[in-house]
């Protein structure tokens, strides 16, 4: 898979548009809101995960893949969800709590569902796991193509769910991308205090499985090493734990005091690194990049109105999808 301008620019648009996303929901949610209440009124009920920081992830990983790979990700999915082309009304619908949602506005922010791109999250820490090493082993008894690919971050990778995927991934060699956000913080916890490696892809070994680390945070590197995985994947040669250096912007959650955060990680925003470096390459122009980035911004605008517009679901169909009570 070759890294191509067009390709280039397509990253630089999505990271624009999954840092809109995140911006117009952070306002949105401190509507109504202190921070000694942060879980109270508003138009945007409960928590909030954003992906600042992180938005290379998404754009790098999801460009190496087709409309066939299947992909679950964690509590914090924009980055991916808007990367991999989830329905950007419905998910602002979504978030809400609207009937326009993509699950009618029951699911919220961190189980976003759009079966049209293959695209699944949720809360649960590294529960997307098993769910995507069964995608893959179906695909495999059905013979269909796609490889299936798990985001975490590198906190989860100490769940016991973890360890047991990891094992059945390698036995079977299933074609499972297992990426790690290593942003170096599990919520308040440094990865110092709670890991014993320094590098989760190390860990690869132990389940007869490719590992590999990209000190990056940059979508040109991350995409190189997913399309890498992707290929050994594709060629049936097994899974892969793909971490990848990334930054936090900010608290592990709207309201989080982020006093453990270093000036320095709040200062790694990759976004107008990639700018520059795109106008730097020949890529684009200033003109360009300015024009990508009020796109972004009206698409939001227009994502949001739609969400704002959008009616709630009647108070009677709160049962309803509910398989059992």
């Amino acid at each position: 898979m070759t890294l191509t301008p067009e390709l280039r620019r397509g990253f630089l648009e999505k990271m624009a548009l999954s840092r809109a996303f995140d911006d117009a929901m952070i306002a949105l949610y401190w509507e109504g809101k202190v921070p000694i209440f942060a879980f109270g009124a508003g138009p945007l009920p409960g928590e909030l995960h954003c992906s600042n920081g992180a938005e290379p992830i998404g754009a790098g990983v999801c460009g190496a893949l087709s409309a066939d790979d299947m992909i679950t990700a964690d509590h914090r999915p924009h980055h991916v969800a808007v990367c991999r082309g989830v329905d950007l009304d419905r998910m602002s619908a979504e978030l809400l709590g609207k009937k326009a949602g993509l699950s009618q506005g029951k699911g919220g922010h961190m189980h976003i569902y759009d079966p049209a791109v293959n695209f699944a999250s949720s809360g649960i820490i590294a529960e997307g796991m098993a769910p995507a090493a069964g995608m893959a082993l179906a695909r495999r008894l059905q013979k269909k193509p796609g490889v299936a690919v798990t985001f975490l971050g590198e906190g989860a990778a100490n769940q016991g769910a973890f360890h047991e995927v990891m094992n059945m991934v390698g036995l079977w060699k299933l074609p499972v991308i297992t990426v790690v956000q290593d942003n170096e913080w599990g919520v308040s916890t440094a990865k110092s205090e709670s890991t014993a490696i320094e590098r989760n892809s190390d860990r690869a070994a132990g389940y007869g499985m490719a590992g590999e680390y990209v000190d990056s945070n940059d979508p040109d590197d991350i995409y190189e090493a997913a399309a890498r995985a992707v290929k050994r994947a594709r060629d049936g040669l097994g899974g892969t734990i793909l971490e990848l250096k990334t930054a936090r912007l900010a608290g592990h959650f709207m309201g989080d005091q982020q006093g453990y955060i270093p000036e320095q990680m709040k200062q790694a925003d990759p976004i107008p690194l990639y700018r520059a470096k795109l106008i730097r390459d020949g890529v684009i122009t200033e003109a360009q990049a300015d024009a990508i980035q009020a796109a972004a911004t009206e698409r939001m605008a227009k994502a949001m109105q739609f969400a704002k517009d959008a009616p709630y679901p009647d108070a009677s169909e709160a049962f309803d999808h509910v398989f059992a009570a």
